[in-house]
C-alpha cells in the first residue's frame, strides 16, 4: 500500500544558496527508492543565473511545480506559499543544500502507514564539507510522549528531515513569522493542538553544519530573534513561564560569546 501513496516535497531557494549544493540536494532527491509525486519548489525572491540553470537541468528529470515570488519574504513565509501549491496530504520538508539518504522517503511513508501520526522525522547526521565524514549526529526522541517534554527546552524535530499531514499543519496557522525558529513554534502549536509527532529513531538526512551554522546562531541579532520566540511561545500559551525564563537563562547568554570562544566550544563539544 506505501508504494502508492502520493506525496509532495516542499523546498524553498533563495539566492544566497550555493548552486552546487542544490544540485546534490536535487540528486539526492531523484535518487530515493521512493520517488516523490511533486517538488514544490518555491523561489524566495529573484535567484541567479546558477540556481536558474540547476533548475532547468532538473526539469525533465523531476516533476517540477515553480512557485515564484517577487521579493525575498524569508523562510517561514515561503514555506506557507508553497504549501498552498502541494497537491498531497503528505509533504516531506527538505533543505536546499542537505541530502536525504536513499530510503529516507520510503520510511517515513511506512512510518505513516504504520502509525496514526501527523509529523514523522528522523534523527540528522552532521557534516562540514564531505558528507562521508559525519561529525555528529542530532538525535531527538522518538516517541510523542518524550518530543513533548523534550521540546520544553529544546527543538524536539529536526525540520529538514520532516514529513507532515498538509491539512493538519494549515489547520494550527502553518509557519508563523518567527524568524529562525518558525519550525519550532510550529511543532509547539502542533503539540498543543493534540497533533501526533514522531521520530524515526536513525538519520535519513545528512545536513550541512560546522561553523558556518554556528555563527548564524550567535551575535547580538540572533539573541533578540531568540528572545522573540520565547516571547510569543509564552504568551500563545506554548511555553509556561518557567520553562521560558530557564531556556533563556541557560541558553540566550552563549549566542553572546566572541565566535571564536563559540568555535572553541563547538570542536570541544564535536570531539
Amino acid at each position: 500500500m506505501a508504494h502508492n501513496i502520493k506525496f509532495s516535497v516542499l523546498l524553498s531557494l533563495y539566492k544566497g544558496e550555493k548552486a552546487q549544493f542544490f544540485d546534490e540536494a536535487m540528486q539526492s532527491i531523484y535518487e530515493q527508492t521512493l520517488s516523490p509525486t511533486e517538488i514544490v519548489l518555491v523561489q524566495d525572491g529573484p535567484l541567479n543565473k546558477d540556481l536558474y540553470d540547476v533548475i532547468e537541468s532538473w526539469k525533465g528529470r523531476l516533476n517540477i511545480v515553480d512557485v515564484v515570488i517577487a521579493n525575498n519574504v524569508g523562510l517561514g513565509e515561503a514555506l506557507n506559499q508553497g504549501l498552498q501549491h502541494c497537491s498531497y496530504e503528505l509533504v516531506a520538508r527538505m533543505d536546499t543544500d542537505d541530502i536525504a539518504l536513499p530510503t529516507r522517503f520510503e520510511k517515513q511513508i511506512a512510518a505513516f502507514d504504520l502509525q496514526n501520526i501527523d509529523v514523522c522525522g528522523s534523527w540528522i547526521s552532521e557534516f562540514d564539507h564531505d558528507p562521508s565524514t559525519i561529525l555528529s549526529i542530532r538525535q531527538v526522541p522518538e516517541y510523542h510522549a518524550d518530543i513533548t517534554k523534550f521540546a520544553k527546552s529544546k527543538n524536539p524535530m529536526n525540520h529538514p528531515s520532516v514529513m507532515f499531514k498538509k491539512t493538519t499543519v494549515v489547520k494550527c496557522g502553518g509557519y508563523q513569522n518567527v524568524l529562525y525558529f518558525e519550525d519550532y513554534f510550529l511543532w509547539l502549536s502542533l503539540i498543543k493542538s493534540g497533533a501526533i509527532l514522531y521520530n524515526i529513531p536513525s538519520p535519513l538526512v545528512h545536513m550541512r553544519a560546522g561553523l558556518n551554522q554556528l555563527s548564524r546562531r550567535s551575535g547580538y541579532l540572533y539573541f533578540k530573534r531568540e528572545f522573540n520566540f520565547f516571547k510569543k511561545s509564552y504568551k500563545s500559551k506554548l511555553l509556561p513561564l518557567g520553562d521560558v525564563l530557564k531556556n533563556m537563562a541557560l541558553r540566550m547568554p552563549l549566542r553572546l560569546l566572541p565566535k571564536a570562544i563559540i568555535a572553541k566550544i563547538y570542536s570541544l563539544l564535536r570531539n
